[in-house]
């Protein structure tokens, strides 16, 4: 293993933009650079031009300095399938003509580039966050190729890849026989707010909402949420938090299917005070997900001392273990009776309150994930 205390000079590419909250590559992307920062490393982030999931009035917003990191903002088109091919090949470019030695690349897509990377003797790091190729709207035509070929690349060229879950690491091993690297997410120990900010905007109070939070795709299963739901004889309200990604008419029928019941709330991309009183004060978190990499909102809302409903998927289930109530994923019943069941027993869902922190806390940590990436940079 390398002097992980040397200098290091690192890039990172891959994900939209940092600073933002955008999805858990840029959560991960700026939770590893500024701790690299702060280590003494220098590092540049090439952000994504365009519109993505966050409102309008952030995408003029171009920084080149964050918290000690650089960030520069690459050309890219911003269309559907061409956002992750345009960003990566001019990220790629300006990684090779400058002093980086360490380049790590955030999802399977970008990592098409790891041929060219490696031809200029850089050292290439893959972080596969989730087997982006399933996803629905990645799932047919030149995304889900150029994502495999992406993918493919990775498992030849790169010198190390990270995994976030055991199912993952599985997979590389019987597709490819390809080892991985096993380094989860971490989480942060929060601040629990009061609800303020929510109660002035949403009309929200403490434990008077069931929260869903993250990118509103098919694979998070938010029409399976809002169908349980509407079957649930409870005063409390559904608010659903997040922003559209390439998924507008995916958004447009979760609303029409919504519209009937007015407790069910769309509150929008949400970051800073307002996502953390969001957290804070939910009743219940759920995360009735189809499909995974490591969901860091799931980690949050644990660490925020919520009871959780998620998906019987592994994704979900190696985070939360024997901590939180698990449904059958992709089934309405089995996630309309786990609604019923927190809703009529307040005991159970303060006992899995009690238990959700210290949990999570214990087992994931960002500073021992930055430590574990680093040793990869360095480990030849």
């Amino acid at each position: 293993m390398g002097d992980v205390n040397k200098k290091l000079n690192i890039a990172m590419f891959g994900h939209k933009r940092v600073p933002s909250r955008e999805g858990g590559v840029e959560i991960v992307v700026e939770e590893l650079s500024t701790r690299m920062r702060n280590l003494g490393h220098d590092v540049v982030l090439y952000n994504r031009g365009g519109h993505h999931v966050s409102d309008k009035s952030y995408d003029n917003e171009k920084i080149d300095d964050y918290e000690g990191v650089k960030i520069k903002t690459v050309f890219t088109i911003d269309k559907k399938g061409l956002a992750a091919v345009t960003s990566s090949f001019f990220a790629t470019l300006g990684c090779i003509f400058s002093k980086v030695k360490v380049v790590h690349i955030h999802a399977e897509g970008p990592a098409f580039m790891t041929p060219l990377l490696k031809l200029f003797r850089k050292r290439v790091i893959v972080t596969v966050h989730g087997l982006d190729w399933q996803r629905e709207k990645w799932s047919e035509g030149f995304a889900s190729k150029y994502i495999k070929l992406g993918e493919k690349m990775a498992v030849k060229y790169a010198d190390e890849i990270i995994v976030l879950s055991k199912r993952v690491k599985e997979y590389f091993k019987d597709t490819y026989d390809r080892d991985t690297v096993y380094i989860p997410n971490g989480v942060n120990v929060p601040d629990i707010l009061n609800a303020n900010l929510i109660t002035k905007q949403f009309n929200l109070e403490k434990d008077g909402y069931i929260l869903f939070l993250g990118r509103l795709v098919p694979e998070k299963g938010i029409h399976l949420l809002i169908d349980a739901f509407k079957n649930v004889n409870t005063d409390k309200k559904l608010v659903i938090v997040g922003g559209t990604s390439d998924t507008d008419d995916y958004v447009s029928l979760l609303k029409e299917s919504a519209k009937s019941d007015s407790r069910i709330l769309f509150a929008g991309f949400q970051q800073g005070e307002m996502l953390k009183e969001l957290y804070s004060n939910a009743y219940v978190y759920v995360l009735p997900s189809l499909l995974e990499g490591m969901p860091l909102s799931l980690l949050e809302a644990m660490s925020y001392k919520n009871c959780c409903i998620v998906s019987d998927i592994a994704e979900c289930t190696e985070v939360v273990e024997n901590k939180a109530v698990v449904t059958k994923a992709g089934d309405v019943k089995s996630v309309t009776d786990a609604l019923k069941m927190v809703c009529d027993d307040e005991t159970l869902v303060y006992k899995y309150k009690n238990e959700a922190q210290k949990h999570v806390i214990s087992k994931y940590n960002w500073d021992d994930v930055t430590k574990k990436t680093l040793s990869l940079y360095e480990n030849r």
